[in-house]
């Protein structure tokens, strides 16, 4: 796919069915599909939650997300040690992320509501908490999004930006030992909005001011000479 045709989410249905006529026997024919949910509509899923900022539990659904930025955050387990400290450097940046960005934000792992209340009220990072955590304790939400560890029952680190027309534009995933960086989030988010409201995409490492490139106008001027519009000081700047 090329970077100039925008996002379209891509049939997620990976499984053809046939039916014999003699036998009336169903037969599926496996394609081999990318196992990235990157440009295919986000999961639909409904479970309960532990609502931080009114410190009751809720029910939240796919379908509150719907017509918004949304992120979707599984971290392997509560009263861990690498989670609380994503927990907690996501919710100093909610504020920017939920007000200035307009993104829904939605934590998850595989611990109940019940779990989650507990986790936040004792660790003193998450002091302050303001965003919702979604529970898993069956798995069903992390194996929707492909980050389920089976062995241990526990999520890998998932991150999902999903665009307002449900379609997954990016995923991060990661093992357990290594937290990930909410400055570099912040940073595709707004490039992923920029992109999307200018039909402009953005080069390695873009950041509001910086060089965008109009392929939406000038491709042919640009095909093969992208290096005559930007240089890689810029880029690296």
């Amino acid at each position: 796919m090329a970077c100039d045709t925008g996002v379209k989410a891509i049939d997620s249905n990976n499984e053809k069915t046939s039916v014999s006529n003699d036998q009336n026997l169903s037969t599926k024919e496996n394609k081999n599909m990318s196992s990235s949910l990157v440009l295919r509509k986000m999961p639909a899923f409904e479970t309960m939650a532990y609502d931080a900022a009114t410190g009751h539990y809720k029910k939240v659904s796919s379908q509150d997300y719907e017509g918004k930025w949304t992120l979707i955050c599984f971290y392997p387990a509560d009263f861990t040690f690498v989670c609380p400290t994503e927990i907690a450097a996501m919710n100093a940046h909610l504020d920017e992320i939920t007000g200035e960005l307009g993104v829904e934000v939605l934590a998850a792992s595989t611990d109940t509501h019940f779990s989650h209340k507990r986790f936040v009220e004792t660790e003193p990072i998450l002091k302050g908490l303001k965003m919702t955590i979604a529970a898993d304790p069956k798995g069903d939400m992390a194996r929707a999004f492909g980050v389920m560890i089976e062995e241990e029952g526990l999520a890998l680190r998932g991150r999902f930006l999903v665009n307002p027309e449900g379609v997954v534009v990016a995923q991060e995933v990661q093992a357990p030992m290594v937290g990930r960086n909410v400055q570099e989030l912040i940073r595709q988010i707004r490039a992923w909005q920029h992109a999307t409201q200018t039909g402009e995409v953005c080069p390695a490492g873009w950041r509001p001011g910086k060089k965008t490139l109009p392929v939406n106008t000038d491709a042919e001027k640009m095909t093969g000479r992208v290096g005559d519009y930007i240089t890689l000081e810029e880029l690296l700047s």
